[in-house]
């Protein structure tokens, strides 16, 4: 079993650490685990899996914990909807040949805390690789990002134990994202690249700590190759880990586009106006309209109790012209206090994000499907209404 799964050995120090390249939901990868480990020639594990990503994983029902307000009020919302989105994608795959996922990982922390051994969590944490790669990306990309992540939850066909296999080539970020990460080096890099230099970084420290002799990495296929480059070049060419842990700055100059944005809608409000009042009350009349319209129609897409259709419809204009409050939170916020989420949404919350029509049938994720596609509709409504203003001027 352990012949088939690819893997590679190296000397730091007086540590030996061997790479075991696995699918994250492969049923070969966790039968190489178990059977690797139980030779007890190893004296620490580490596994691809961040501190958040293994508190998951040991506690599957942590993100039924989450207070749903402070979510949104937070502005967290999008961040957990990607969250759930990519264990969706996982759990549906994994669903397919009757294993659960990341069993390879699980299997190495449970193994390693029969034998006393240490677990040595060395990935990067996800919310940061994802805050990294989400500001790599032109702003007019990032929506593109959000809905390929979503749409993700739709694939349906039957997978193969074959095709799910193929996984070895990547992880379960990289399978996710793989569209994207082929042709861009902006995502590739965050993706993969940079969590291939801060795994090597940590198995680095983790080997010349003086504490192991004998450590099994048990990584994502995809990164074997990378991760045994660094470690061979004595991290030539890797950032730091404080360098890879850090949240690059968003450029200035697309805080200011709202605010211009919102600028020129008034400039134009009051040309119509100094024209002729008839005309400047059609203005603001058609950017209510515009504007609260696809908010609300995206709203309803979400399957919204109608109180928040209208404040969709309300909220939208109003908050369109201050780009520091979003239309989604107001009408998530609303959604989330008419139709409180009950104690069997949280329990259900994973089953149900696992297909499509379970995102509106589950409480929390349809209030947060409310948050995104309202904030969608009123973001389409201020160019559209923006450009309509001035066309009425020209």
């Amino acid at each position: 079993m352990v012949n088939e799964q690819p893997t590679k050995t190296i000397t730091l120090g007086d540590c030996t650490i061997t790479l075991l390249g696995t699918a994250h939901v492969s049923k070969k990868s966790a039968d190489a685990v178990s059977e690797m480990l139980n030779t007890e020639q190893y004296d620490a594990v580490a596994i691809e899996l961040c501190p958040s990503r293994y508190n998951a994983l040991i506690d599957p029902d942590s993100l039924a914990k989450m207070d749903l307000f402070n979510v949104i009020r937070s502005g967290k919302a999008a961040m957990v909807t990607a969250s759930l989105a990519l264990g969706a994608f996982q759990q549906k795959m994994a669903d397919e040949i009757g294993i659960e996922p990341g069993a390879e990982m699980k299997m190495a922390a449970t193994i390693a805390q029969q034998q006393k051994l240490p677990v040595l969590l060395i990935d990067r944490e996800v919310g940061t690789t994802l805050k990294r790669v989400y500001r790599s990306v032109p702003w007019w990309k990032r929506i593109e990002l959000f809905s390929g992540l979503l749409g993700s939850v739709m694939f349906s066909e039957k997978v193969s134990e074959e095709e799910i296999e193929k996984l070895k080539e990547g992880d379960i970020l990289d399978a996710t994202f793989s569209q994207f990460a082929e042709t861009s080096k902006e995502i590739y890099d965050p993706l993969v690249n940079e969590r291939d230099q801060y795994m090597a970084q940590r198995l680095n420290e983790d080997a010349l700590s003086g504490k192991h002799k004998n450590i099994l990495a048990v990584i994502g296929a995809g990164h074997l190759k990378g991760i045994h480059q660094y470690l061979s070049d004595n991290l030539n060419g890797a950032n730091s880990i404080e360098e890879l842990d850090s949240i690059p700055k968003p450029s200035s100059w697309p805080k200011l586009i709202p605010w211009l944005i919102v600028g020129l809608v008034f400039v134009g409000f009051a040309i119509g106006f100094q024209r002729a009042p008839e005309l400047g009350w059609q203005l603001v009349i058609e950017w209510v309209a515009i504007n609260g319209s696809l908010s609300a129609i995206g709203a309803l897409i979400a399957g919204a109790h109608p109180l928040t259709i209208i404040t969709a419809f309300i909220a939208a204009p109003i908050t369109s012209l201050n780009p520091t409050v979003g239309a989604g939170m107001v009408t998530a916020a609303v959604e989330a206090w008419v139709r409180k989420p009950r104690v069997g949404d949280f329990s259900t919350l994973k089953e149900d994000t696992k297909n499509l029509t379970g995102w509106w049938k589950n409480r929390i994720s349809r209030t947060l499907l409310v948050f995104f596609l309202s904030t969608l509709g009123s973001a389409a409504g201020t160019y559209i209404a923006g450009f309509r203003i001035y066309d009425q001027l020209s």
